[in-house]
Formats: structure tokens, C-alpha cells, sequence
């Protein structure tokens, strides 16, 4: 059996001295113990020491004792301190920095929790603090020190920056759960990765193993690091120390929520990873590099999965990736003038479309085929401007498919998403529903299933989908490559139609849906709907310098009208962080990411009249391998379609270990629940920021909210919601007002209904105001809240307490100056008391409290004023038996 390792650094505590800072990690239990000494000395190099040896806390702290001891000075008056200091206390290591001085270590000390995947954990970054290694004795000052400093600070490290230290973020939920060792090779492969782990021989806190004992093997994957954001930080310091020292950040946006159905959770998570690979901001990364990354390139994850079972490989669970990206050719838009709308033009020639070549080998590679091209740019415009790069992208895709066979051939699709929703009949949600279920069918998604039945693919709702079908389930082959010009707005609501999509599809495979079909206005595509919005927010926001501009709801037209003069403020946002601020921000990633290194006697950043060359690497005069001009694709990645060649190179890339069953490096149920301390299961699972909950409507208080997949519309909108909603009924919509100064071009939002929403049935759309209890008619309640009352008739009891709930649901909003004592009830109504407290539900007496009771409390209230008193004999004797245990 195989189970990702476990980092047993999760807690780090920063040690001062003159000459050497002492970085001592340690696990969550506080059993193992690691050590970096740090040289001080040096003014502008980097010294780092691990001895690789894992410490016990008794060992630690005579150590620690040791260094404080040695370092501690006196003098003739008095003995001073000054050996030993604590500095900082931090829960990983980001990495280390230099710019024209010294090095900065760079300490992660918040983090919170946002999601969770299976026992895996994911936090996101909430604080961070940059310490200068050198000391005063030695430092080493100059002038542009302070503006680099500044300018690397302004990558908010915590805004969006996340990691995990049992789950590698920068693969996919399919990847991650791959196994390394196939059935009947166990000997081979493990064989292979002892000689390869280059993770040195390490004392185990147990013991060596022994002959009989059961064996696990403990594995971690190499990450990709496109999507480490880190990767500069760490590369300097991480070939010198053990792996667990590496942190990995990824930047993007995750969330998950929580799909509570009739008391079952089933957790919905999203993950959006950014590519460190031609980042930059809206107008100045366009297009491609000649290493065939593109601008804007983000692979978004939807991950659901039952939570009854934690262990994933015993759970149900599936996901479905996707993925948007500029479009991979040479193409600009000159900001020099100051206009809303820059000229796109193509400013390089190429006529075999080898840097395109480049980037759909790197999609065939992670993704498989087919890879399916959804292009968003208009196609119709009276004056040619995005419709360029629409016929750019069909060349270049006629072109490359020349050379792969007819079923691994990339599939274009062409949808001119802002013209056809300036048509008020046209319904764009519905058109791409359409779209996205043809995309889910072609590629697939990841589902696993520990007991699956061989029929289970056999259903009529799985009829179409393809994917590479395995004993547990399936694998998702290929990706829906999603774009428009700047890969924000638009493209963000056609990734929600495919989430959709997806989403009724993950849903029906984990058995919570009869079919894949969901729909719109409930609260399950509320949920989802608001994951993608804060998505779109996010990247928006890294990319283009503002939210949205058209959200989602502006293209389903049920939008408010206060909507429009958001939509005018977003659009003026982001021109202004366009002209005025991208700039600094695109030098601020250049630094980041290590693109650009400041040196002495040299260009600063600032004074560099194009950042080209950075991303262009051989534009720099350095020799790379010509491509072929016909097989772009690699012949492993070929050979290995439609499954990716990624998966099967995880063996490879991966270290593996011996372990013995039951080892705290690879026990997730240990790592998550954490029994050695005191543990709320409230607030194990507190990290969930979304709940369906949140999305339900307020409704009336004695009205049951039921299953949420459950459409549910406004009671005054009950005569004209389908004709006012284009997405249920498919007819004429209100009015939209179109935004002539965004990029997107596309309609911004129409007026809506307003007011209180309820749950309606295609029988019965009563609204709840209308609702009474009469002996003889029982027809509303009983399709409103699922039941029929007329069953307990008999029960006389039941009937008496139904009508009274009734009849106080009738007094809402009761007059506010009406006081407590003075609230009467309706007449004919009993109240039976179902508690201790026997006065009127407004009137509460306190309980009697008992003598030991009261004394208790009143010696907490002695000690916390006059301080603890002398424990008892005995107590005395339980602390000494605890601490001559503790240093055996």
C-alpha cells in the first residue's frame, strides 16, 4: 500500500545569536525536531547547514540550552544575556531573497484554513514577515535596496497564495491519486525508487523495521513547478536541506463548500491555479512566449466529493478540469495611446505555428486528448479588431491537426458570445449549456469508487460520456480550453456552463442525483454560480486590475439595474490600473519570480525599456533545439493518447519510502484529527467559509427548505418569472444595456424582481402569505412541505400542535413596541412546557444552581483574583510522577 507523505515541518521557531540565526522545525505533535543553522556573517552570501538528524524535545532543548549557554557574555558589574534569542514563530518557510545586500528569509506566521480534500488540509496564507540574515556588524548598504524591497512586498503574499503539507496543489486531483505501483511490480519499481529518492538515510523515532512487521510505502510526487510561485525563492537553499523544508505556494483562488442534502455533506471544491510561466497583467502579457506559455493561463479544478469517509481511496469522489489561456500566437495591443480599446496586432509571422506547437504538446502532455478549443473573440464586427485572432486561432488549429490522426485531433468551437447576446431572444446560458455538455461527454471526468459495480457505465444518464474507464471508475482524457481576448469575463461564465455541467454529472456518479440535469434558481447552482464569480473576481483582479465587469447573472439578464453603474465603476477601474499601475505591478512579478535579479553595476528593473527579453529567453542570443515542423507533439506524449503521459511518468518523478503501518508521516487520520490534543469537530470542519446554507433564501420561519436542488422563484414573480427568466422558459428577455467601454463588449445586466423567494412545485406555486390550516383541505401544505397532514388525523395531539404553529406563523412581524409581558397569545391554543423552564417563552426564570456548583465558581473567581492557591498534597505527587515520566 502506498500514502502520500507527510511534511514534519509544519511548525518552525526562529533562534538569534550574533553570528547564526537556528531555524528549529518540528511536527504538529512535537515528537521529531530539525535543525538549520543560518551563517550571519556574511554580507552577501547565502550559508546553510542541515545536519539531516531528527531530534527528540529532550534532545532540542539541551541543544538550545548548549547554544545559549555558549553564547552568554558577563561582565565585572553584572551578568548580561545576550546568547540565545527568540524571534519569530512560523508555520513554514517561503524561501530566501537578495537583491543588491544581503539575503531576506521570507516566514509564513498566519495561515488559515479553506478547504479540505479528503484528510488533506489546504491553508491559505493570511501573514508573513521578511527577516535580513546579516547582522549590523556586517551589513552591506545601498541605495536601491529599499525600492526592490518595496517593490518585492508588493506581491501581497497573503492575498491568494496557498499550500498544504500533505497535498501536492500543483497536480490535479486525478494525478494526485494515481497509484505509483502498479499491481505486479511492486518489487521492480521499488527497487527503482530506492536507488533514485535522493532523501538520505534518516533515524526513525520507532526503531529500525523488522522482518514480520507489515510495510507501507510513504510517496511524494515531484511538483509542477509552473505552478509554484515560490520556485525562486527555494531554489537556492533546496537542494542543501530535506525536502520537507520546501514549502510550496501556488497563487490563484480555492474555495469549497458544503452541499448539505438531507443531512449527508458532500463538499464542492474549486481550485484555480495561476502559471508562474509569462505572468504578468492584461496589457503587457499577451499571446505567447517563444517557450509556448501564454498570458493569463489558469487551470481550474472542480472537486466533489462525499465526506462520509476520509480516507479518499475509500471515499467516492471526481473532479473536472479545465483550463483557460490567451491565444498562443504573437499578438499585442499598443498602450501608448490612452484609449479604452488598444489596436491588437500580430507582431510576428510564424507560418508553422511552432510556439502554438509548443503549448498544445504541454496540454497533451498534463491533459490528454482531445483538447477542445472553445473560442469566445467575436467573429462579426464592423471594424476588424478581435476577429484577427479568430482567424489567427482556426489556421493555427487547421494546421497542427494536419499531423494527428482524425480521434486525437484538437476541436475547435466558435461561439461569438458578446454578438449573440445583444439579441434579446437569444438565451446564452441555454447555447452553452448545449456546448459544455458536448465538451463534458468528449473528455470525460475523474470519478473514483472503491466498490464498483461493471454495470455502473451501462446507465442510461452515462450515455456518451467517454473518458478511459477503469475497475474503479474513470479517467478524465483531455481539457476544455476555454478563451476570449483577455480570458476574464466572458470566458468565466462559460467555464461556469461547463461547471454546470460537470457538476450534474459529478453529482449523478456519487448517487445523489437520479440524473445528470440541474437547474437554475436553486440552491445548488447559487452555490456554484457564487464559487465561479469569486473566481472570476480573483483572477480579474491579478490579471486586470478589477472584479468583473459581466458577471454571470448580466448574461442570464436577471441582473438589477444598480448593477450598471457597477459595471461602469469596474470598467473605469480597470482602465485606470491599465494605464496607471500595471507597469510597477508587472516589474513586481518580474522580481518575484526571479525573471529579473538585480545586480551591481547594472540596468535596474525600473530603467529597462521592455521586459521582452525576460520572457523570451532566446531572444537573448541562446541556442535552443529546433522543432520539427510537422511533429510538434513529442512521440512519448503521442504514443500514450488519449490518456496523458504526465500520469504515466509519475513513478519516475516520484520518491518513495519504507514505512512501518500506522507511521506519523503517513497518517492523514492523525495529521487531520490530531487525538493527542484537544480536538471540537465544529471546528475540525470550521474551514468551511460556504455552506449551502448561505445560499438559501430567507424564507418564511415555519417553512421547511428542502432539497436543494429545489428551483425555487419570488411569489411576485410567480405570473411572469418564466417569461422575465430566459434560462427556464427560453423566451423574450427584458431589455439589456451594453457597455461600449469594456474589452468584453457584451451586454451588462437587465432589471430583475426583487423580494422574498420561495419554494414553488410545477402543481402549486401558492406563495407562503396565502397558506391557512383548515380541517378539511390540506392540498398547499402538503405540496409545499412535501407531506400530507391528512395522515394524522387520528392523532389527535399531532393535529393540536400543527395548528398552533399555524396560528403563530400568522402574527409576523409582531409590533416592536409591544413588550414581552404584554404578548398574548391567540385564545384556544394550550401550550404544554416541554422543559424545566416553566413561564411563557418570553419570560425565562434561571435555574437553581447547586451548593457544589456555586462554590466551584466561586473559587475560579478567588483564584483569578488572588491568584492560585497551594495545591494539594496529592495533587503534588500526580505532577511529579508527570515530570519524572516526561525526562526518563
Amino acid at each position: 500500500m502506498e500514502f502520500p507523505l507527510i511534511s514534519s515541518i509544519q511548525r518552525v521557531n526562529i533562534y538569534e545569536t550574533k553570528a547564526r540565526f537556528y531555524i528549529v522545525g518540528s511536527n504538529n505533535t512535537g515528537t521529531t525536531y530539525r535543525v538549520l543553522k543560518v551563517d550571519r556573517t556574511e554580507p552577501k552570501e547565502l550559508h546553510i547547514h542541515d545536519d539531516k538528524h531528527i531530534y527528540s524535545h529532550l534532545e532540542i532543548m539541551n541543544l538550545l540550552t548548549t547554544i545559549e549557554s555558549g553564547n552568554r557574555t558577563t561582565t565585572k558589574q553584572k551578568q548580561q544575556s545576550t546568547g540565545l534569542t527568540k524571534s519569530v514563530s512560523a508555520y513554514g518557510i517561503v524561501g530566501f531573497v537578495k537583491f543588491l545586500e544581503g539575503y531576506y528569509m521570507v516566514l509564513i506566521t498566519k495561515r488559515s484554513k479553506v478547504a479540505l480534500i479528503g484528510g488533506h488540509t489546504i491553508y491559505k496564507i493570511e501573514d508573513t514577515v521578511m527577516q535580513y540574515i546579516p547582522n549590523d556588524g556586517v551589513r552591506y548598504t545601498h541605495p536601491d535596496e529599499p525600492r526592490y524591497v518595496k517593490m518585492f512586498q508588493s506581491v501581497d503574499l497573503s492575498s491568494n497564495f496557498y499550500f498544504s503539507y500533505s497535498y501536492d496543489l500543483t497536480h490535479t486531483l486525478q494525478y494526485n491519486m494515481e497509484p505509483v505501483i502498479k499491481p505486479g511490480d511492486m518489487r521492480s519499481t521499488h527497487d527503482k525508487t530506492d536507488n533514485t529518492t535522493g532523501i538520505p538515510d534518516e533515524r526513525s523515532d520507532t526503531g529500525p523495521l523488522k522482518d514480520d512487521e507489515e510495510v507501507v510505502y510513504g510517496v511524494k510526487s515531484k511538483p509542477e513547478t509552473k505552478y509554484i510561485w515560490n520556485k525562486h525563492l527555494t531554489d537556492i537553499f533546496k537542494e542543501e536541506v530535506h525536502p520537507d523544508w520546501v514549502l510550496h505556494l501556488v497563487y490563484g483562488f480555492i474555495a469549497q463548500c458544503n452541499l448539505y442534502i438531507y443531512g449527508k455533506s458532500v463538499y464542492v471544491a474549486l481550485i484555480a491555479r495561476r502559471s508562474n510561466e509569462y505572468a504578468g497583467t492584461r496589457f503587457l502579457k499577451r499571446g505567447a512566449n517563444s517557450q509556448g506559455s501564454v498570458a493569463n493561463k489558469v487551470e481550474t479544478e472542480q472537486i466533489v466529493y462525499d465526506t462520509s469517509v476520509t480516507d479518499l481511496h475509500k471515499s467516492k469522489i471526481a473532479s473536472f478540469v479545465q483550463m483557460r489561456g490567451s491565444i498562443p500566437v504573437y499578438w499585442s495591443q499598443d498602450i501608448s495611446k490612452m484609449v479604452p480599446k488598444p489596436v491588437i496586432q500580430l507582431d510576428q509571422r510564424d507560418p508553422y505555428f511552432q510556439t502554438a506547437g509548443i503549448h498544445f504538446n504541454k496540454c497533451l502532455y498534463r491533459y490528454g486528448s482531445p483538447v477542445l478549443l472553445l473560442n469566445l473573440v467575436k467573429r462579426r464586427e464592423k471594424r476588424r479588431h478581435e476577429s484577427q485572432l479568430c482567424d489567427e486561432y482556426k489556421e493555427c488549429r487547421a494546421y497542427l491537426n494536419q499531423f494527428l490522426p482524425p480521434d486525437k485531433q484538437m476541436v475547435y468551437i466558435g461561439f461569438d458570445m458578446a454578438h449573440y447576446t445583444k439579441k434579446k431572444t437569444n438565451n446564452v446560458l441555454d447555447r452553452l449549456a448545449g456546448i459544455s455538455k458536448k465538451c463534458v461527454k468528449q473528455t470525460g471526468f475523474y470519478f473514483h469508487s472503491p466498490n464498483l459495480k461493471e454495470e455502473f457505465w451501462e446507465r442510461e444518464e452515462f450515455e456518451g460520456v467517454l473518458g478511459y474507464k477503469t475497475s474503479t471508475g474513470s479517467k478524465q482524457t483531455g481539457v476544455v480550453r476555454t478563451n476570449c481576448v483577455d480570458c476574464l469575463d466572458r470566458t468565466n461564465t462559460a467555464q461556469f456552463a461547463v461547471g454546470k455541467c460537470a457538476l450534474a454529472y459529478q453529482l449523478c456518479a456519487l448517487g445523489v442525483l437520479s440524473s445528470p440535469d440541474l437547474d437554475f434558481d436553486t440552491d445548488c447552482l447559487r452555490m456554484l454560480e457564487e464559487l465561479y464569480e469569486d473566481q472570476g473576481d480573483t483572477v480579474a483582479l491579478q490579471y486586470g486590475g478589477s472584479h468583473l465587469v459581466h458577471r454571470i447573472e448580466g448574461y442570464r439578464k436577471i441582473a438589477p439595474w444598480k448593477a450598471h453603474s457597477l459595471d461602469i465603476l469596474q470598467t473605469l477601474s480597470r482602465y485606470y490600473s491599465n494605464a496607471f499601475s500595471d507597469l510597477e505591478k508587472q516589474q513586481a512579478t518580474n522580481v518575484f519570480l526571479g525573471l529579473f535579479s538585480p545586480k551591481e553595476n547594472a540596468p535596474n528593473i525600473w530603467d529597462l525599456p521592455t521586459d521582452f527579453y525576460l520572457h523570451n529567453k532566446d531572444a537573448m542570443g541562446k541556442k535552443y533545439k529546433t522543432r520539427s515542423y510537422t511533429m510538434w507533439c513529442d512521440p512519448n506524449v503521442f504514443d500514450h493518447l488519449p490518456l496523458p503521459y504526465a500520469e504515466a511518468c509519475k513513478a519516475v518523478n516520484s520518491v518513495m519510502k519504507k514505512f512501518r503501518k500506522g507511521d506519523e508521516r503517513i497518517d492523514l487520520f492523525l495529521e487531520h484529527y490530531k487525538p493527542y490534543e484537544r480536538t471540537e469537530f465544529q471546528k475540525v470542519f470550521e474551514s468551511m467559509c460556504k455552506a449551502i446554507s448561505n445560499f438559501r433564501p430567507k424564507i418564511g420561519r415555519n417553512l421547511t427548505p428542502g432539497s436543494p436542488f429545489e428551483r425555487k422563484v419570488t411569489p411576485e414573480a410567480k405570473e411572469s418569472r418564466y417569461e422575465a427568466n430566459p434560462n427556464i422558459s427560453g423566451k423574450d428577455s427584458t431589455s439589456s444595456v451594453t457597455s461600449n467601454m469594456s474589452e468584453e463588449g457584451s451586454s451588462s445586466s437587465a432589471s430583475s424582481v426583487e423580494g422574498d423567494i420561495i419554494t414553488t412545485s410545477s402543481e402549486d406555486e401558492t406563495s407562503y402569505n396565502h397558506i391557512s390550516m383548515s380541517d378539511s383541505t390540506c392540498s398547499d401544505e402538503k405540496n409545499i412541505y412535501g407531506f400530507d397532514p391528512a395522515r394524522f388525523e387520528e392523532d389527535v395531539g399531532t393535529q393540536d400542535m400543527y395548528q398552533r404553529y399555524v396560528e403563530v406563523g400568522k402574527m409576523e412581524n409582531p409590533p416592536e413596541k409591544l413588550l414581552p409581558s404584554q404578548f398574548v397569545l391567540p385564545q384556544g391554543i394550550e401550550i404544554k412546557p416541554l422543559g424545566e423552564y416553566r413561564s411563557d417563552i418570553y419570560c425565562v426564570e434561571e435555574p437553581s444552581v447547586c451548593k457544589r456548583s456555586s462554590a466551584l465558581y466561586v473559587q475560579y473567581v478567588n483564584c483569578g483574583m488572588h491568584g492560585a492557591s497551594e495545591p494539594s498534597a496529592q495533587n503534588k505527587e500526580i505532577y511529579r510522577n508527570y515530570i519524572r515520566k516526561l525526562y526518563q
